[in-house]
């Protein structure tokens, strides 16, 4: 089942607080990045994060789930409808994300 646009926009209006939010469709999907960095995506109308230390401590009764078969497991944000605490989310989760990789020529 893939995720409806509806509720993609949904999101992005939560996160519209914040600088920089951008995504990549996947294969009926969205990859949600913040700064260049990956924080996480939207799988069958599911918002998941990655489990960063701070995103565990700011949801500690937050399920793991997978977002498809064969990944890992990610962080489900059941306070979707806060936009103070996606903004909060994100702003400690950042420092503790990878950087993208470099693209090869």
């Amino acid at each position: 089942m893939a995720t409806n646009k509806d509720y993609l926009n949904f999101i992005l209006e939560q996160l519209s607080g914040l600088n920089d939010i951008t995504y990549r469709a996947m294969m009926g999907e969205y990859i949600i990045y913040f700064q260049g960095k990956i924080v996480g995506g939207i799988y069958d109308n599911r918002f998941l994060i990655k489990p960063t230390k701070s995103a565990k401590a700011l949801m500690p009764n937050a399920p793991l789930e997978l977002p498809y078969e064969g990944a890992k497991e990610m962080l489900l944000v059941e306070n979707v409808n806060s936009k103070d605490f996606l903004i909060k989310l994100f702003n400690v989760m950042y420092s503790e994300l990878p950087s993208p990789k470099k693209k090869k020529k």
